[in-house]
């Protein structure tokens, strides 16, 4: 049994073998207005709002999410199963690779929870066969080349890597985590590795983490999705600069421009753009939506096809709610 400590004094118990079989779900029981009808087919179990994980995990995400914590509306959690052989020999494999840190740094894995942030599509292929790639996160500073995950504390961090789907949600998971022995790893850093025998994993600040980095050679061994959160909120990137400048979250203003999705100003630069221009930027976003190019690479590459003119007159024409 694993108690791991959740956000100050909340802990979160949970057996090692209750990630229980929730059985097969059909296409035919679950309607095509449904949500998360993906979620039961891929073996993720809903876990109900009066079960006290379903409190626990809420009030947690929920208190690391300010300042828009008032504004945000957790619609669903999802808890992993163990729905396949396959899945059962992860986390047997996790199990057994935990003994093994405890075992190299004096009985202490230093197992906790972290939050991972991305599109549905890639929290669901991760659940279900592990993570395919890792590199330099797309929004929020690097520390390296790994897995970069926020600490139980500090959700908001990769909420930010989250993308509203086409029911208007978002997604994050909470994992299980072995860091072992932990060395800071500096901003910037091409690390992507431990630095010596010694480390298991890399740790923006040892004191007061915000980031967890696992690199590549274990993120299949170290890592357990546990937790799935669909939640709404506003947008999230308006808050992104006063939260890598350390900003005490109290103070954070309210956003003063409206936003605008990616997928909405695609959609809008359709009309004007010829099908060449407009296949070069699909295919930029779908490489950023997979993490093959970061954030401010995929604008670069938008501002040449597009233009800043007609950038410009569009994000206007928004503001003034003309578009």
């Amino acid at each position: 049994m694993a108690q791991i400590e959740v956000e100050g004094q909340i802990s979160l118990t949970i057996d090692d073998d209750e990630i229980s079989d929730c059985g097969s779900v059909s296409d035919e029981t679950s309607p095509p207005s449904d949500p998360f009808c993906r979620f039961k087919r891929d073996g993720l179990v809903e876990v109900s709002e009066g079960n006290p994980e379903h409190h626990i995990l809420k009030g947690s995400f929920l208190v690391g999410m300010k300042p828009v914590a008032k504004q945000t509306n957790v619609v669903a959690i999802h808890k992993n199963s163990s729905s396949s052989l396959t899945r059962k020999a992860r986390f047997d494999s996790f199990r057994l690779f935990m003994e093994a840190v405890a075992e190299k740094c004096g009985g202490n894995a230093q197992e906790r929870y972290a939050w991972y942030g991305g599109t549905r599509e890639e929290l669901l292929e991760i659940v279900k066969h592990g993570f395919s790639r890792c590199g330099k996160p797309v929004h929020g500073q690097s520390y390296g080349v790994g897995v970069h995950l926020a600490s139980a504390k500090y959700p908001m961090e990769d909420a930010l890597s989250s993308e509203v789907d086409e029911y208007g949600l978002r997604h994050v998971l909470l994992c299980r985590v072995i860091l072992g022995n932990m060395e800071v790893v500096s901003p910037g850093s091409n690390q992507f590795h431990p630095s010596s025998q010694k480390f298991d994993s890399g740790v923006d600040n040892l004191s007061d983490p915000r980031r967890y980095i696992v690199w590549s050679a274990y993120m299949n061994s170290h890592i357990f999705p546990t937790f799935m959160i669909s939640f709404k909120a506003p947008s999230l990137k308006d808050f992104q600069g006063l939260l890598q400048a350390n900003v005490p979250r109290a103070n954070v203003p309210k956003p003063t421009t409206p936003w605008m999705s990616f997928p909405a100003l695609i959609t809008i630069l359709s009309r004007f753009l010829d099908l060449s221009k407009m296949a070069l930027i699909n295919k930029c976003y779908k490489d950023f939506r997979e993490r093959k190019i970061r954030r401010q690479e995929f604008i670069r590459k938008l501002r040449i096809a597009t233009g800043d003119k007609l950038l410009a007159t569009i994000v206007k024409r928004h503001r003034q709610g003309g578009v």
